[in-house]
């Protein structure tokens, strides 16, 4: 492990915004009855200043360095933000520029996404962002779209609570789109071309952008962008 990445990890330990659980917290009953961590329900009070528990809870899963959810805190500062990812040496961009700039909305958690039940109450959360999530082309109940993970986030997400897709990949948009159709769930928006079409999109959703985001527009890729809601 290289030099620089065990400076993050151990400057990882100093940010109070960034959550850093073990793995055998969770599983300490087994992978199929996941332990609650003591966070869950309780986001608001411990992590953020305002300590507002109507305060929406917006969740941005697979968040890489965090850049997405800096933005949104910044653009939107009456709601609070949370990034999650499994790899530390990411998550530490994000959190030593929370810090740094003294953002009280916003806080990292490193975790598995298959774990994230685990970390937030019925209700909890009004919002998720996947940004360019890993299409999984090979596994399908992998994808963050599919009806397994939809499992898990109905057992936090507020009752006609926003998922939101934003993606490079074909693949992962169609299979979203068909995963809804045989839910029966409320597509709100959809695009396969966002920036190539004035198809009107909330606030934001084109004015934010991820580091991989504005490189594959550089390219001349075209993003894709969705919107359901999750009953």
């Amino acid at each position: 492990m290289g030099h620089d990445k065990l400076r993050r990890f151990a400057e990882n330990e100093t940010f109070s915004c960034l959550l850093q659980p073990s793995a055998e917290e969770v599983l300490a009953d087994g992978y199929a009855n996941l332990a609650d961590h003591p966070v869950k329900g309780h986001w608001n009070e411990r992590f953020f200043p305002a300590g507002d528990p109507d305060r929406d809870i917006v969740l941005e899963l697979g968040c890489g360095k965090g850049e997405y959810t800096i933005d949104l805190a910044n653009r939107y500062p009456d709601g609070n933000y949370i990034g999650v990812d499994i790899k530390g040496a990411r998550l530490w961009k994000g959190a030593k520029y929370a810090t740094e700039h003294n953002m009280p909305n916003v806080a990292f958690l490193r975790t598995r996404i298959e774990f994230i039940s685990a970390y937030f109450a019925p209700s909890e959360v009004s919002e998720i962002w996947l940004t360019f999530s890993d299409p999984q082309p090979k596994s399908p109940n992998s994808r963050l779209t599919s009806p397994v993970f939809l499992d898990r986030y109905r057992k936090f997400l507020k009752p006609g609570g926003t998922i939101h897709l934003k993606t490079d990949s074909v693949l992962l948009h169609e299979y979203t789109k068909e995963v809804c159709a045989g839910l029966g769930l409320k597509v709100t928006v959809c695009t396969d071309d966002l920036y190539g079409s004035d198809t009107p999109v909330p606030e934001g959703v084109r004015e934010v952008q991820t580091f991989y985001e504005k490189m594959f527009l550089e390219k001349g890729c075209k993003i894709t962008y969705m919107s359901f809601i999750l009953d």
